[in-house]
């Protein structure tokens, strides 16, 4: 799409959309969260109240019975399922409902409310969901897959877990250990897994796993690794311990896999290409990640103004120092250039399809990620630095904000391996021409 032809505002569409989704919000969600000692969650107390300390840090029960009637309230609502196609009880269509524009200024729009139950970022929690996994399946399940799989995700009855991580090896996923081999029992042809995986998140409750193993080929090589749909109960697959982090409760699995035995059935896309697979919602996620946490950092913007204006120490309100404004202002600018690259970035992402998206414009998407999570963790601190002590408390949500969204740098692809990405477009590396080259023929 020429960049002409782009425009930057809120289609009244949407604009009607986000009306409508925070009148639910506040006639349905937030006296949810009200309702008994519900708002536990949410304030000073919210990690201790949300983490089970002596069942090995998990969620606690009641949290995520709290969190499944948000959900539940919101698909009866007819907000859950947006970014699904209509057969699967979405909305998404060719008038742009439910796409990467909407998603984007949606997932930024929630997140700039700060904390609720309407949207909690530790979880990937929201009243607009997110389903990476749907995504795959629709991209690469066969029938019986699609029909067993997200059918059961959408009705509650199917949870499923992301096994590519493992021990020794994260961003260097082709030189992952875990291993599969042809083996036959019964009559029936099928795969032998071997090998662990680690941060399998949801591995508590899933009733599934997505288990990626080398079936072909050498160390290094993309082609040669396949993705296998596991049963949590499946002999020999065991989660060995769950790892505690900076933001908790934890629900991330480190995860053993010895003489795991799956038909030939249980394999997710073509075999020996499963990274494809892997790399199917990748685009999606990031681009919404990076809009919740540029609303995050909105958000801790808008908060240490206000604070400014409001706090007066020996008579003079805070926002009277530069010391005070010039900071905040930075990270203003830099919010609000953010905003135009996201919807830029997402707006070319919906006119072209999924395949093209790594291709044409897989560096923005990168740029959009890497950025928006650090200018969030900035935000964040800076805002615990202008409210002082009261910023390093538990009683504001900023260390909160800051602990969660540190996370994202390390996640989804690391900073590091984003801008790696975006060095191969920007110097011409693996193929791909340089700027100097694409810049030449304006």
């Amino acid at each position: 799409m020429a960049a002409e032809n782009m425009s930057f505002s809120v289609p009244p569409d949407l604009q009607k959309y986000l009306a409508d989704l925070d009148a639910f919000i506040d006639a349905k969600i937030k006296p949810l969260q009200n309702k008994d000692d519900n708002n536990r969650f949410f304030d000073h107390r919210r990690e201790h109240a949300r983490t089970d300390w002596d069942n090995g840090g998990l969620p606690r029960r009641e949290w995520e019975e709290l969190l499944l009637e948000s959900k539940r309230l919101a698909d009866e609502a007819g907000f859950f399922r947006l970014s699904l196609p209509k057969q699967y009880g979405g909305q998404n269509s060719a008038d742009g409902r439910g796409s990467n524009l909407w998603m984007a200024v949606i997932r930024e729009h929630l997140a700039s409310k700060g904390l609720g139950l309407f949207n909690d970022l530790q979880n990937e929690h929201s009243m607009v969901g997110n389903f990476p996994d749907v995504v795959m399946l629709m991209n690469y399940g066969n029938e019986q897959q699609k029909e067993e799989l997200i059918q059961g995700r959408l009705k509650g009855k199917v949870r499923i877990t992301f096994g590519l991580t493992e021990p020794g090896h994260g961003s260097d996923a082709t030189h992952m250990e875990t291993h599969g081999r042809p083996e036959k029992r019964n009559g029936v042809d099928g795969w032998l897994l071997n090998g662990a995986k680690r941060w399998q998140t949801g591995m508590h409750h899933a009733t599934h796993c997505f288990i990626f193993a080398r079936t072909q080929g050498k160390d290094g090589q993309a082609k040669g690794i396949s993705c296998f749909i596991v049963p949590s109960d499946s002999p020999g697959l065991k989660a060995e311990s769950y790892e505690w982090t900076l933001n908790m409760p934890t629900d991330h699995a480190t995860v053993s896999i010895k003489n795991v035995w799956v038909p030939s059935t249980a394999v997710l896309g073509p075999i020996h290409n499963g990274l494809g697979v892997a790399q199917a919602f990748v685009h999606e996620n990031r681009i919404r990640q990076a809009a919740s946490s540029l609303g995050a950092a909105v958000f801790c913007v808008r908060e240490s103004v206000e604070y400014a204006n409001r706090r007066a120490p020996f008579g003079t309100p805070l926002s009277h120092n530069q010391a005070i404004q010039f900071p905040l202002v930075e990270l203003h600018t830099q919010c609000e250039m953010l905003r135009q690259l996201i919807r830029k970035t997402a707006l070319e992402m919906d006119s072209m399809p999924h395949v093209e998206v790594e291709k044409k414009i897989g560096d923005k998407v990168s740029m959009c990620n890497y950025w928006a999570n650090r200018l969030c963790c900035e935000a964040a601190d800076r805002a615990i630095q202008v409210h002082g002590g009261n910023g390093y408390s538990r009683h504001f949500p900023f260390e909160h904000i800051w602990r969660h969204h540190r996370r994202y740098r390390i996640t989804e692809g690391s900073e590091e391996i984003q801008m790696r990405k975006v060095a191969a477009y920007l110097f011409g590396f693996g193929g791909r021409k340089s700027l100097t080259d694409a810049t030449s023929k304006l």
